[in-house]
């Protein structure tokens, strides 16, 4: 049975740290996350990666967890450690509620209330990111989560229809820079926009960011993996029905590597079926004896990427 704790969750302890779900199910009875907030006074403070390694390394070393299915070093808290759930499905509910929201949460109602005019239901849909724990700031983006692979697709093809009715916009130069500068990916700026506008998971509302996360119910993998070093392919894909998926993955034409698996946003949603990609990445070894290449061994994913590239001749 899944447990409770999905991607995109957050998940607070008594010593006022707020863990972003990065797996659903449990390892050794821990919910496998990743240190986003640390409370100080009444705000919440936002951490890089490495600062929130620091701080666990100096203040909560218990979280600091190497994951054997991941073969990864990652945050873990027990359940019974955890005070406070933030669901995104509740707190959205509560956004759309509130008698006097804020500027940000005014454009998350009237995002929510465009997509429900337009066949989307409610119940598909939640929020993450600094509007989860009302940490936002005036510059914040909006993070909205779409429950099921058929509901986010809908989500998409809804937002191309309303950036050709004007009723959304696309993103400006200065946004897609901030974005490009944002992800410090290993793509030339040129080839990060080129990928992203074909997404459609991202967009703005009275000049606001938003980006669409799927969330899917998956099950746990049986096989365990080990890496073997750093690879670079390039290879069709044959496969992307869950290019959108956490993580994303996409089966590829290789002799040896079967599988893509993506969990950097970043290259979400990167390629097309019959398309072909270089993927830069950590070659891992299954416990079945099957290859893949995993893109976002780190949370920064430093030297590893997905693009698509011309059909060699």
């Amino acid at each position: 049975m899944l447990n409770h704790y999905q991607s995109k969750d957050f998940i607070e302890t008594a010593e006022g740290l707020i863990f972003a779900v990065v797996e659903q199910g449990l390892e050794e009875g821990k919910v496998l996350c990743f240190l986003r907030y640390i409370k100080q006074g009444d705000s919440w403070i936002k951490v890089a990666t490495d600062e929130a390694n620091q701080y666990l390394e100096k203040h909560a070393a218990q979280y600091l967890f190497f994951s054997k299915k991941k073969s990864a070093a990652l945050h873990a808290v027990l359940v019974s450690d955890i005070v406070v759930h933030h669901s995104p499905q509740q707190r959205l509910l509560a956004i759309i509620t509130n008698k006097t929201p804020d500027l940000i949460e005014q454009d998350c109602i009237a995002l929510c209330q465009l997509l429900t005019q337009n066949g989307i239901q409610l119940q598909h849909l939640g929020i993450t990111g600094s509007l989860l724990i009302g940490a936002q700031k005036d510059s914040s983006d909006i993070d909205i989560i779409v429950y099921g692979r058929e509901n986010f697709h809908c989500v998409r093809q809804l937002v191309k229809k309303l950036i050709a009715k004007a009723k959304l916009t696309v993103l400006k130069e200065k946004d897609w820079l901030d974005s490009y500068q944002r992800r410090s990916c290993d793509l030339n700026y040129q080839d990060y926009v080129w990928h992203e506008q074909r997404k459609y998971n991202k967009a703005m509302i009275n000049s606001r960011k938003f980006d669409l996360n799927l969330i899917v119910a998956i099950h746990e993998e049986m096989a365990t993996y080990k890496k073997q070093g750093k690879t670079l392919v390039q290879a069709e894909v044959i496969g992307a029905e869950f290019a959108f998926d956490y993580p994303a993955k996409f089966q590829i034409r290789h002799k040896a590597i079967n599988e893509v698996v993506c969990y950097t946003a970043t290259y979400t949603g990167q390629a097309e079926e019959g398309e072909w990609i270089e993927v830069s990445g950590a070659l891992e070894l299954a416990s079945d004896g099957k290859q893949r290449i995993l893109v976002g061994s780190s949370r920064e994913a430093k030297g590893e990427y997905i693009k698509v590239i011309p059909k060699p001749k």
